[in-house]
């Protein structure tokens, strides 16, 4: 990688300056590693969840910043949200194929951070 440039796998051509702060790339990986976007992608890994579910399983996310957080990562196309109407209207969320790639890397460092604390802290 020569000067913050990266060509995409898919589109040889394709290029995204990722150290501009207008590359589309860039916003993606902002919203993953927010604060909460991380834990957002780690808790939908094992099961698709409503939303009071996704709620309760990240402990100290308000409702306010995690309807904000799946918003971003919808729109990203790493969560799918599906509305099944009730009275309240039934939300869940699950990872798109995108979002399960990118998932699985953040379960990985996660996996490895605890694995190396485990082992008497970092050094």
């Amino acid at each position: 990688m020569a000067g913050g440039l990266q060509t995409t796998g898919d589109e040889p051509a394709a290029r995204y300056e990722v150290f501009h702060t207008e590359c589309a790339a860039r916003d993606v990986v902002d919203h993953v590693t927010s604060r909460w976007g991380v834990w957002v992608l780690i808790a939908l890994q094992a099961n698709d969840l409503r939303f009071f579910e996704l709620r309760e399983s990240i402990r100290g996310i308000s409702e306010k910043m995690l309807s904000q957080t799946l918003r971003g990562l919808v729109e990203d196309g790493l969560v799918w949200r599906a509305v099944e109407p009730a009275n309240p209207p039934k939300v869940t969320y699950g990872l798109t194929e995108f979002g399960r790639d990118v998932g699985e890397s953040l379960t990985d460092l996660l996996g490895r951070i605890t694995r190396r604390l485990d082992a008497g802290g970092v050094s």
